[in-house]
């Protein structure tokens, strides 16, 4: 037996940032980047919780891939203020390290638990909004850390297209990238199910029809839209049935090498998808289980697919196909990376991506090699 639920409620459309304007006499620790509060966003949330006999903080110290340093900040900053309601403004780093605030205030002090928390993001791509997952840094040891509960889910999440509309062109392609990774991956994850299947399916229909012209015009409010409702929909997916190697061998190239999850996410899903399909040398009787869900994936996505290996190939090309339209890098080497810092990181790339939460719910479970062989191929 499973049980499918939807903690999170999901403020979408023109306006949803007004959503705000009900919070009334709360303690409200918000939780954003130095980015993020100089531009003005920021000021879009605090201008609907003053005059309402509301008190707020804000905490604007969060850099990308938040260290468990900026983490214990937080924590004791809502130690001493005492919030009732807790509103993450941001991208991917900013949730995640409230998500991960929240759950380490939660520990030192179980009177916390009641409080709310809000997600709202500025970037279309993690889809944590509506997911138990938050990623913070080892710093020293270079390492990403998942972190897994159902503690960390938002009880509200704000999808405002207005917000997104000013990402760059470069940071839109890699966190739209990201939301393809996470649909795809859930899609073919060893616990998958129709509903997860409805939603990954749909969040790639509209990162295939929509994301090339965000990037080509940031003000395209009706695919910005598209994009932010596609991130939230992978969120949905994934956060159900889990991800896949694609996801942890990016935690540590990502720490490693300091690429952007989103650009590492990339580069990785074609070889992963090629790997994960296992095609070489097989009849059309054999095909494994995730090699006819990307042929099925291809299908519904309006591509080539009068077979598993035609409809897989026209996946991948595809992919691309769009990872150029998007200007992406297309290797390690692109990224600035010399070999010799690829081939000395292998063996602890392998160990820690074996080690890595959503390595279990891949459709093929990797040795140490294989994992070499897929990151060496990017160079």
């Amino acid at each position: 037996m499973e049980e499918i639920s939807f903690r999170t409620k999901i403020f979408i459309g023109e306006h949803a940032l007004d959503r705000l304007n009900q919070i009334i006499a709360e303690r409200i620790f918000i939780v954003t980047d130095p980015y993020i509060e100089k531009s003005g966003m920021t000021a879009e949330v605090t201008s609907r919780l003053q005059s309402k006999d509301n008190e707020y903080q804000i905490f604007s110290d969060i850099v990308p891939d938040p260290p468990i340093e900026t983490v214990a900040a937080g924590v004791k900053v809502i130690q001493e203020f005492n919030p009732s309601v807790l509103i993450a403004i941001g991208g991917g780093s900013a949730i995640d390290a409230a998500k991960a605030m929240k759950d380490f205030a939660i520990r030192l002090s179980p009177q916390q638990k009641d409080m709310k928390f809000i997600a709202i993001p500025t970037t279309s791509g993690t889809g944590t909004e509506v997911t138990s997952f938050s990623v913070i840094t080892d710093e020293v040891n270079h390492v990403k850390h998942p972190l897994v509960s159902d503690a960390l889910l938002p009880d509200e999440a704000i999808l405002d297209t207005h917000l997104v509309k000013s990402v760059p062109p470069t940071i839109t392609a890699d966190t739209g990238m990201d939301v393809l990774t996470h649909a795809i991956e859930a899609y073919v994850s060893t616990k998958a199910n129709d509903f997860s299947d409805a939603f990954a399916e749909k969040a790639v229909q509209l990162i295939f029809d929509y994301l090339p012209r965000c990037y080509k015009d940031g003000n395209d409010l009706v695919a910005r839209e598209k994009v932010h409702h596609a991130s939230c929909l992978a969120g949905l997916a994934f956060n159900m049935v889990g991800l896949g190697i694609n996801h942890s061998i990016a935690h540590v190239c990502g720490a490693q090498f300091h690429i952007p999850h989103g650009r590492m996410n990339a580069l990785l899903l074609t070889p992963v998808i090629e790997y994960n399909a296992g095609l070489q040398g097989l009849t059309h009787q054999s095909f494994s289980a995730a090699a006819k869900k990307y042929a099925q994936l291809a299908r519904v996505s309006g591509l080539p697919a009068a077979n598993v290996r035609v409809g897989i190939n026209s996946l991948i090309q595809h992919i691309n196909q769009l990872k150029r339209e998007l200007r992406m890098p297309t290797s390690l080497r692109a990224c600035g990376l010399k070999k010799e810092q690829v081939i000395s990181a292998l063996a602890a790339i392998s160990e820690a991506a074996l080690k890595d939460g959503c390595t279990a719910t891949n459709p093929r479970i990797p040795t140490n090699k294989e994992i070499e062989t897929i990151v060496e191929r990017l160079y």
